[in-house]
């Protein structure tokens, strides 16, 4: 259950490298950096989902 609550922390590591990612693309003049802002910005969806899903599963076993 601990590595639960570090793991969801690795999206927000993803989308921060992805992000980079566009940004050279941008700067070298590719034209195509959505693919890498879309990855992010799934990076980022999943950080708050999973630490949602993280609350949720700690109060459910509080309540028990």
């Amino acid at each position: 259950m601990g590595y639960l609550k570090y793991t969801q922390y690795a999206y927000l590591v993803i989308a921060v490298l992805f992000i980079y990612d566009a940004i050279t693309k941008i700067n070298a003049g590719n034209d195509t950096p959505w693919l890498s802002f879309l990855i992010a910005g799934m990076g980022i969806f999943m950080f708050f989902f999973r630490r949602r899903f993280a609350k949720k599963f700690e109060d459910r076993n509080r309540q028990k």
